[in-house]
Formats: structure tokens, C-alpha cells, sequence
């Protein structure tokens, strides 16, 4: 070998050495996982497999920092603050209240969010399109969810001339929850009470306040707290004999009446994706938010049939699912 060669050789082994020691030493990503109410395993698992799609698993070449608020929101910030003094490298926040405290906990480390409600009107990004900022996700875009869900129970409860809405509010988005209920409610011709519970612990004397108002059927808001506790909220109604329409099939499954309202499992995977595309170089600014507006509508017979309810006709044609 001539000796330009060699020297040429020589350097180019010098240079790539220390880069691949480097690559070899080099910390895997770690996600920050802020959650405003309790985790499911169901939840996490759809968010690590959207993640994967991007090539990155948990505790291969991926590992995870989980923080949840159960519930109580007025942790969140300070849980927030914790994970960028861990020097994460994404927040994943779910839920309504956790976005709004990753969005004021920083500015720099990129966050993928995942919403019940339009994330501009929140306040979190600029625009769906060009979100700008270290921010971008998921949100359900779907409209008319609150009007939707008390014109379902008044279609199973046409004598009732008193339905009740459920809302947490301690979830900025329960102001819009209630004023669109209480419109489709005076459009209906019923009488709507408000009812609001910021903690499980609230659930009972919820229900009890219901039966006091001589409610016929209650609607559930869009909340991570009673997603988070959709079994508990399903055995309550069947308890106190309430019909009940929530969000999300897990409400169903668990004993509730019906639900109307976005495929969670869908959203919480697509936050994954979005956070790998991120991880792997996409800048949240440029990212458009993934706007969730499919709508699942459950019914569960053996519910209406322990409530003595006769399901129409029509609702059997137009669920996505009935459970017999």
C-alpha cells in the first residue's frame, strides 16, 4: 500500500472511532408519559404500539418516565416541572389539563398531546395545520358530541322532562361542555341539570344529587377522570337505575347503557406515532395535529334490558356495535 494511502486510511479510522463509540454510548430517548388521570394498560399499550411503528420500543431502544395526576389535577404541575428536570426527551401529555401543564412547564422539549376539544381554542397551538411552537398531537375534532348524546336519551327516554349532564370542573373544557349541552337541551324540550364532580370520591353524592333533581337519564362530559373511571361511573348507574351515555366503548362494555363518542384506543395510539415521527426528527411546528372525528356508537342490551328499556329499532341499525 503507498503511503497516501495509508495515511488516508489512518485518518478516516481516526475520525470514525470516537463517532462510533459515541453512537454506542449514547442514551436511549426517554418519553415523559403525564397522564391527568389514572393509566389503563389498555391506554399505554395502543400508546408504545404506535410508537413502534416508528421502530421504537420500550426498554429496547426506547425507555419511559410514566407520571399520572389520578385524577387530581392540581398536581399536574408540579409533576410537569419534574419530568423537564428529568431532561426527557418528549412529553407525551394526555388529557385536556395535562397538555395545558406540560405547555407552561416548557417551551423547548417537544410535546405530543392528546385532547378531547379543539387544541387552538385551548390555547395550546396556533393552528391544526402549522401548529408552530414545540407542540403538536391528537385531538377529537367531533362536534355535537353533548347534543348528540342527550338526543340518544331522549330518543330511549321521551317521557323524561328532566335529564342530567355530568362534568368535572376542574377540565377547562367543562364550560363548553355545558353552555353546548344546555342548548340541545332547550332545543329538545327538556330541563337540564348540571351536575359536577371533580374526584371519585364525588360520584356518589353525584348520583344522589341526580335522584334529588328527578332526572331520567344522565349524560357523561368528556373527561379523563371519568374515562379513567368509566367502570365505577357504568356500576353506579346500574346501581341507582340511571340510563347512561358516556364516551368511549369501555363505558359500554363495562355495563353502561350506550356510548357515543371518538375510538380511544385510536387517539392514544396516534399520539404514540406522532411522538416516534418526533423522536426520530420531525419538528413539531411543522407536524398538523392528527384530528380524531370517527365516531363509535355501543349499545348494550343487557343494560336496557335490567333498566326494563326498549331500544328502538333505528339504534340497532346504527351502532358500530351491539352487546347481547
Amino acid at each position: 500500500m503507498r503511503r497516501r494511502e495509508f495515511n488516508i486510511l489512518f485518518a478516516s479510522a481516526a475520525l470514525t472511532a470516537p463517532l462510533a463509540a459515541y453512537a454506542q454510548q449514547r442514551p436511549m430517548p426517554v418519553v415523559g408519559f403525564l397522564d391527568s388521570a389514572a393509566g389503563t394498560a389498555a391506554k399505554l399499550i395502543e400508546f408504545y404500539e404506535g410508537l413502534k411503528i416508528e421502530g421504537y420500543v420500550r426498554n429496547q431502544n426506547l425507555a419511559a418516565e410514566y407520571h399520572s395526576a389520578q385524577g387530581d389535577y392540581s398536581r399536574l404541575p408540579a409533576l410537569a416541572a419534574d419530568l423537564i428536570n428529568r431532561q426527557v426527551s418528549l412529553v407525551a401529555a394526555i388529557g385536556i389539563p395535562a397538555a395545558l401543564a406540560a405547555k407552561n412547564a416548557t417551551s423547548a422539549i417537544p410535546i405530543v398531546f392528546a385532547v378531547e376539544s379543539d387544541p387552538v381554542r385551548l390555547g395550546l397551538i396556533g393552528s391544526l395545520d402549522k401548529p408552530g411552537g414545540n407542540m403538536t398531537g391528537v385531538a377529537d375534532m367531533a362536534v355535537g358530541r353533548e347534543q348528540k348524546r342527550l338526543q340518544l336519551l331522549h330518543e330511549l327516554l321521551p317521557i323524561a322532562t328532566v335529564l342530567a349532564l355530568l362534568v368535572n370542573p376542574d377540565n377547562p373544557a367543562a364550560e363548553t361542555q355545558t353552555r353546548d349541552a344546555l342548548a340541545a337541551a332547550h332545543a329538545i324540550g327538556v330541563e337540564l341539570k348540571v351536575i359536577r364532580a371533580s374526584a371519585e370520591s364525588d360520584f356518589e353524592a353525584a348520583f344522589v344529587e341526580l335522584a334529588q333533581a328527578h332526572a331520567g337519564g344522565l349524560a357523561i362530559g368528556d373527561d379523563e377522570l371519568f374515562i379513567s373511571a368509566g367502570a365505577h361511573l357504568a356500576a353506579l348507574a346500574a346501581r341507582h337505575t340511571t340510563p347512561a351515555i358516556f364516551q368511549g366503548r369501555d363505558f359500554a362494555v363495562a355495563g353502561g347503557l350506550t356510548s357515543y363518542g371518538s375510538n380511544l384506543m385510536e387517539t392514544y395510539h396516534q399520539a404514540g406515532a406522532y411522538s416516534g415521527l418526533i423522536l426520530k426528527g420531525a419538528a413539531p411546528a411543522g407536524l398538523p395535529v392528527y384530528q380524531s372525528t370517527r365516531i363509535e356508537f355501543i349499545v348494550n342490551l343487557r343494560s336496557a334490558m335490567a333498566f326494563g328499556i326498549a331500544v328502538p329499532s333505528a339504534w340497532l341499525g346504527q351502532a358500530n356495535e351491539v352487546i347481547k
